[in-house]
């Protein structure tokens, strides 16, 4: 049972919010953290079919024979439960009454948005950060805002051990296995339940057959722009059908959009997202790629890239900055892998690197974002697979990648 970051958040909102959503993909650790609580709630899953069929009978009953407080798992598969759900609470509205779990995001169905609002705190539990791994409290996002990561505790790691660790990913239950065969069995078992139940449940689409090679092609595009007219063609799908397919897997955490970071500030800045898979124990499943083999897969850059963004997408909510992540790309090409901003608008620039080494250059599109924002630059970081803490520069930074795990 790994400590997660995320416990202090949901305990605090429990305190002060009637209904508590816990989102995340599947085998994320969500029921387990729920259970945990220890406040002796009613706990009810929709993954038992006869549960199921006792709420689809009767929504408004099933949720009047509940307890004072109650656990609601995977209510994705049920949202008519959402509206008995809000009448209840708009008659008592203590706080922490329904923690309500799901694998889908909820607020993308329809009217589910609009029916608990301002009754209702949503949090995401992504796989397991590195932080997590380590019981560490990481400390590198507030350190990159006070323009001192120079200053972090940064885990000795050999690159073995670290590419290890980045092929192995977050999900807990791949983490406990021991075996690279284990884990493929776990991954395709994990993809066949989602694809085929999951998908099946929250929208009746056709083409399922097409879904294993579309996430294929989507990996094999990890860290790139996404091109949906290519993608689509290559598929012999229509745009419309593909960017329904792709809000899909967003809808069910498997797949996350960096967006462009956009301001006019005299420069003509692209405005396509990237795209990143949730976890890169499952991007690396996707491409095939050999985890024995890592160190000279020619797909080692996106997934050394995909693992950085999603440390920093798990991490930042736990930080005192809080910042919104981005990427940055001029049209001339030049660009910064990952952009973090803070509601005062301060900025931090990251680049990803898997090699051993860094130059000079590595740090280009961060020179060119530092004169494109001006003061409002804190620093600038390139992460990189050596050991190292070495400066280039005013605010410049070239860091282990265990510097996201690092603690202050």
């Amino acid at each position: 049972m790994h400590p997660r970051n995320l416990l202090p958040a949901l305990e605090g909102a429990l305190t002060d919010t009637p209904v508590v959503f816990l989102a995340g993909a599947r085998q994320t650790g969500k029921s387990t953290l729920v259970q945990g609580l220890g406040r002796g709630s009613d706990y009810r899953t929709f993954d038992d079919l006869n549960t199921l069929a006792a709420a689809q009978a009767d929504p408004v009953g099933f949720i009047h024979s509940l307890g004072h407080t109650a656990i609601l798992d995977e209510i994705q598969r049920i949202p008519e439960l959402l509206l008995p759900i809000k009448a209840s609470v708009d008659r008592d509205r203590r706080p922490g009454r329904f923690i309500l779990t799901g694998s889908a995001n909820v607020l993308a169905l329809p009217k589910v948005a609009e029916s608990l609002a301002g009754r209702m705190e949503v949090l995401t539990l992504w796989p397991l950060a590195q932080a997590e791994r380590a019981a560490a409290q990481p400390g590198f996002v507030d350190a990159c805002f006070q323009g001192h990561p120079e200053h972090l505790k940064v885990p000795a790691m050999e690159r073995n051990d670290l590419l290890e660790r980045i092929a192995v990913g977050g999900y807990p239950e791949v983490v406990a296995r021991t075996s690279s065969g284990a884990r493929t069995r776990w991954f395709n078992a994990y993809l066949q339940t989602l694809l085929q139940r999951d998908v099946r449940d929250l929208s009746a689409i056709e083409g399922l057959a097409l879904l294993p090679r579309l996430l294929s092609l989507v990996a094999a595009r990890t860290g790139s722009p996404m091109n949906v007219a290519d993608l689509g063609r290559t598929l012999g799908l229509s745009q419309v059908t593909l960017r329904r397919y792709l809000i899909l897997f967003e809808t069910l955490f498997l797949l996350v959009q960096l967006p462009p970071w956009f301001e006019n500030l005299g420069k003509r800045l692209a405005k396509t997202p990237k795209v990143y898979f949730n976890d890169p124990g499952l991007l690396l499943h996707l491409l095939g790629a050999d985890p024995e083999g890592l160190h000279h897969s020619p797909a080692l850059g996106p997934i050394v890239e995909s693992f950085a963004v999603m440390e920093l997408i798990k991490t930042a909510p736990w930080s005192r900055a809080q910042p919104s992540l981005f990427h940055l790309r001029t049209s001339a090409g030049t660009e910064v892998d990952i952009v973090l901003e803070d509601r005062s608008r301060r900025m931090v620039g990251v680049e990803v690197k898997a090699s051993q080494t860094v130059g000079a250059a590595d740090f280009n599109g961060l020179r060119m974002m530092k004169t494109l924002v001006g003061d409002r630059f804190c620093c600038g970081v390139v992460l990189y697979s050596g050991k190292e803490v070495l400066p280039f520069g005013p605010g410049l930074w070239a860091l282990p990648l265990q510097a996201l795990w690092g603690e202050a």
